[in-house]
């Protein structure tokens, strides 16, 4: 049995922790998670179905026991359909980002939520093509963004990163660009206008 202690991580962590550990397994087994919010639990819960993975929890005093069962262990549990989902590959889809922070409101929050947006993206399953930064989301992809090891995973798995130069060269970061490569406004709207879908977080 895979443990996991996700006690204070906020999402998407605790569920791509789960994902991990699921991936050590052999083939067959049980991942026990621990958590401390019930929107974990929900998380948590609605990727098991997604996955076709047996799951049933519990309240552990103030925390939460999400028990997951994989491959032959989940056989006699699973009512739902099983959905199978591919190793990550390259989707049609265009991520662009304008800001260091995501949504509105709080940029303290913002900024914690784009962080978290990126960690995701870079565990999904379907990863986008590319992914474009301009005006102030050029500096998600400088020197001393929280979000660069998790852009080079992308990079590394194929999506392609682009940000402004025009951006870059408005707020002096141009030699501090840390990963992809440099792109102008032409490149970003033939993209864009050939995109299957556009996502903008």
């Amino acid at each position: 049995m895979q443990k996991v202690d996700a006690r204070g991580q906020q999402c998407p962590i605790p569920v791509i922790m789960t994902k991990e550990a699921i991936g050590r397994l052999q083939d067959a087994g049980k991942v026990e998670v621990l958590v401390d919010n019930e929107i974990a639990v929900q998380n948590l819960t609605k990727m098991a179905k997604q996955k076709g993975y047996g799951v049933h929890s519990k309240q552990a005093g103030e925390d939460f026991c999400v028990v997951f069962e994989v491959g032959e262990a989940a056989a006699a549990g699973i009512d739902e359909e099983v959905v199978c989902y591919p190793d990550a590959v390259k989707g049609d889809a265009i991520v662009v980002i304008s800001s260091d922070s995501m949504g509105d409101g709080d940029r303290e929050l913002g900024t914690t939520l784009l962080k978290g947006f990126i960690f995701a993206l870079a565990k999904a399953d379907v990863l986008p093509k590319t992914i474009i930064f301009y005006n102030r989301g050029a500096f998600v992809a400088v020197e001393g963004s929280p979000s660069i090891e998790d852009l080079k995973s992308l990079e590394a798995q194929g999506t392609e990163i682009m940000t402004c130069g025009t951006c870059l060269n408005h707020y002096g970061l141009t030699e501090k660009l840390a990963v992809g490569s440099v792109t102008n406004m032409y490149s970003i709207v033939e993209i864009m206008t050939r995109a299957a879908k556009i996502i903008k977080p």
